[in-house]
């Protein structure tokens, strides 16, 4: 007989809650939640595929060892016996910095991508990580680490109670949001409209968001900062700057006025390709607005100024005062989130701590750009990369330059993947780890949490049990922490999360400001719920976090709040259209339970989650900086001003190439999911006509793109949905290498759109690499 489980959606930054039909060990339907407290039965295409790609036949089903050349299926022992035997030895002969960690999106999306990384990062002793951040929202990190002083306190819009939303560079019609936590984006974003407020989109294409818009603005691609500079201008020269209470809590407000004083609308009009008029508009309606909140992702961030877009969003936000107020953009408060401290000066945030070794490249939040990977790699001399760990990552399709990168990892003296599939990059590997359907792995949204539009806190238990030969993603991440520590068969991996565990109560009862100062780490230890070593982290992360029960030894402070009730503010609304299934009924959350506090077994006591009530103001608790103060205009952003102004003449007269994204795609790891592949999800160069009529481009026919990286020759799609001057394709394709086993995939493969750059384009605060609005050259094919 058919059962049914519940499960949150893994696939995207949504985090939907699911209702899995199982038959046997196979999930064979899914759909929304409907009781689910954040979600109330939203899904889109991706969580309707789950069955599809939990049961997908190219997943590896058994670990896959290197002998004689080729990649052979091993057990488990003979997979992490190769490593123990590889790693180690590596180095101790090399030393760690021999050693490169490679983290990709999935990982978010994972408990295990969440709780082990850092200690495998840990063990390794290496600097040299690298993750998607860089090619991806790392401007976002730097630009709050700089303001707030913590990298991780990104304000999100307020979408359910704003009464202005000014969008840039995003898409979360089809992307869902992206540090932006919200399930059903367009049912929110059509709420807001319902409800008499305004929806500005600010993007080259006509989106499916921009359509949505009261108002779209398409500027030219990269010009984002540019703009932004211009309506903090406004705001200050026509004195409409009312940061209120913000004031008392920030420096730097006074100097903000020279350093954006070259930035005119008049100044910036011509290099954007707006009107002055429309800048100084838009300024005026952003500071008269009742509540108003500024928010920008992908498109702002992968460019060659993004820290400093991403910076100027929450300029924007503060000069208004709606930073850290009920319809503006808030804090989010996670139920993982550490435990509060005493407001107060902090340790703030700094760049550059250490360089990468080959071109001297800045670290970012302890990271390094991907888009260096390769010449760290294959540049000889003392911590060349020998060794790489690349978990859930295939940077070959997804960092620039993957032909450099397909060639520097076949030099590799030794690499592991923690991959599912046998792709692009995981083909190069000695030893490939493949994790079991997400079906069989438990799931607690450890990060997209921290950016929800509301505090709420589930979890999911396996839906199904592991399959025969199979181990647990979590087991698989502490083997391989025993594995490359030289532990192997001589420790138990639960050890790995028992040491975990009894580390963060030793920092915790020793905290003077902590509840729990002074008490027993081992018997608080000995209190944990949970029926594996994962579940116990979890259950000490709830208990510390800021709703948590502290071990019922805390019952008041700002660590032990009550549970907040749900307020009428929930979200409202009709689901969108692109939505394969909507709630029935998204006027008001479910109530909170009453119990006084969270843990692993409240969680599991409430299936569809635990509502935790709106976000609320956090300052200046939220604040980590050396002033204690959102340092406005710290020193690293007013350096790279200079730069900014400078692209005020620069005015490339050729075509400018940014992305896309489509609902029913996520990077490069859904290619091979049928349900997902064709219709408008396809890897087409748009053109808008004026462009094609003067290139004698026709829609259907072929056109070769050339740029710094590199050329590619591409099927055109003709279309007025973006502004003459710009061309757009998709990111994640080129699946067309030998000795990658995605069948689906292959059979469309498309082109890596990331080979037309050589990743000399870089973010120079943040490392990102610029991925939008770079010069092509476009010519007809026969």
């Amino acid at each position: 007989m058919p059962r049914t489980a519940l499960r949150i959606c893994p696939l995207c930054e949504a985090t939907c809650g699911l209702t899995l039909t199982i038959e046997g060990a196979a999930v064979t339907g899914a759909r929304g939640d409907r009781e689910d407290v954040f979600s109330n039965g939203f899904i889109c295409p991706k969580g309707a595929a789950f069955g599809a790609l939990d049961s997908d036949p190219d997943r590896l089903r058994t670990p896959l060892v290197r002998r004689d050349g080729r990649l052979q299926e091993a057990t488990w022992e003979e997979a992490f016996d190769a490593i123990a035997a590889a790693v180690p030895a590596l180095v101790r002969e090399y030393g760690p910095q021999a050693v490169g960690l490679v983290l990709g999106n999935p990982n978010v999306h994972t408990m295990a991508g969440a709780l082990y990384p850092p200690l495998l990062l840990k063990a390794l002793g290496t600097r040299n990580l690298f993750t998607a951040s860089t090619l991806d929202q790392m401007p976002k990190h730097v630009s709050s680490g700089l303001l707030f002083g913590d990298p991780f306190a990104i304000p999100v819009p307020d979408l359910d109670r704003t009464d202005f939303l000014l969008l840039l560079g995003a898409n979360p019609v089809e992307s869902n949001g992206s540090l932006c936590t919200a399930p059903d984006f367009p049912g929110r974003l059509k709420a807001l409209r319902a409800r008499g407020g305004t929806l500005v989109v600010v993007d080259p294409r006509r989106t499916r968001t921009a359509k949505l818009a009261d108002r779209h603005l398409a500027p030219r691609p990269g010009s984002d900062a540019l703009l932004l500079a211009a309506l903090a201008h406004t705001l200050i020269e026509e004195k409409l700057a009312a940061p209120g209470a913000l004031e008392e809590h920030t420096e730097g407000i006074g100097e903000l006025a020279a350093a954006l004083g070259s930035f005119t609308p008049e100044a910036v009009a011509p290099a954007c390709d707006l009107t002055a008029a429309e800048i100084r508009t838009l300024a005026r309606e952003l500071a008269a607005a009742p509540t108003a909140a500024v928010y920008a992702r992908i498109g702002s961030c992968t460019v060659e100024y993004g820290t400093l877009a991403s910076w100027l969003v929450d300029v924007l936000n503060i000069l208004t005062g709606n930073l850290d107020r009920p319809g503006g953009a808030l804090f989010p408060l996670s139920a993982t989130a550490p435990g509060s401290r005493p407001p107060g000066p902090g340790k703030g945030f700094a760049l550059g701590r250490w360089v990468s070794r080959v071109s001297g490249h800045p670290e970012a939040k302890g990271e390094l750009p991907t888009a260096a990977l390769a010449e760290e790699i294959e540049t000889p001399g003392d911590g060349q990369i020998r060794v790489l760990l690349a978990i859930a990552a295939n940077p070959v399709l997804s960092a620039p330059d993957g032909d450099r990168l397909d060639r520097a990892l076949t030099g590799l003296d030794f690499m592991v993947s923690v991959d599912p599939y046998l792709n692009e990059t995981s083909r190069h590997a000695h030893v490939v780890l493949p994790p079991p359907p997400p079906s069989q792995s438990a799931h607690f949204d450890f990060a997209f949490n921290g950016f929800a539009v509301r505090n709420q806190a589930r979890y999911s238990p396996a839906a199904v049990p592991l399959g025969e030969g199979s181990m647990d993603e979590c087991e698989i991440h502490a083997r391989l922490i025993l594995a490359v520590s030289g532990l192997h068969g001589s420790a138990d991996p639960a050890g790995v999360d028992e040491l975990a565990i009894q580390s963060a109560l030793a920092k915790e009862t020793a905290a003077a400001h902590s509840p729990l100062h002074g008490q027993d780490p081992a018997r608080l230890a000995g209190l944990l719920a949970g029926g594996s070593g994962p579940e116990r982290r979890l259950d000490l992360m709830l208990r510390l976090g800021p709703y948590g029960d502290r071990f019922g030894l805390a019952v008041a402070g700002p660590v032990a709040e009550p549970l907040a009730a749900p307020s009428a503010e929930s979200v409202a609304g009709n689901a969108a259209d692109s939505a394969v299934e909507s709630p029935a009924d998204l006027s008001v959350a479910p109530a909170a339970p009453s119990a006084p506090g969270l843990s692993l077994e409240r969680l599991l006591e409430h299936p569809h989650g635990i509502d935790l009530g709106p976000l609320e103001p956090r300052l200046p608790g939220v604040l980590k900086t050396r002033s204690g103060r959102i340092e406005l205009l710290p020193d690293p952003i007013a350096a790279e001003l200079p730069g900014l102004r400078a692209a005020l003449a620069d005015r490339p007269a050729g075509l400018v190439l940014v992305g896309r994204r489509h609902l029913r795609s996520n990077n490069s790891w859904l290619h091979n999911v049928p349900a997902l592949t064709g219709g408008s999800n396809r890897c087409t160069l748009q053109v808008h006509p004026q462009d094609a009529d003067r290139l004698g481009l026709t829609d259907g026919g072929r056109a070769r793109i050339t740029a710094d990286g590199g050329s590619l020759d591409v099927p055109v799609e003709i279309t007025d949905t973006l502004r003459a001057g710009v061309v757009s394709l998709p990111h994640g394709w080129g699946h067309d290498r030998a000795g990658v086993r995605l069948s689906v995939a292959a059979a469309a493969p498309g082109v890596n759109v990331n080979q037309l750059l050589d990743g000399t384009r870089l973010d120079p605060l943040s490392g990102t690499a610029v991925l939008n609005g770079f010069p092509v050259v476009l010519a007809p094919l026969p």
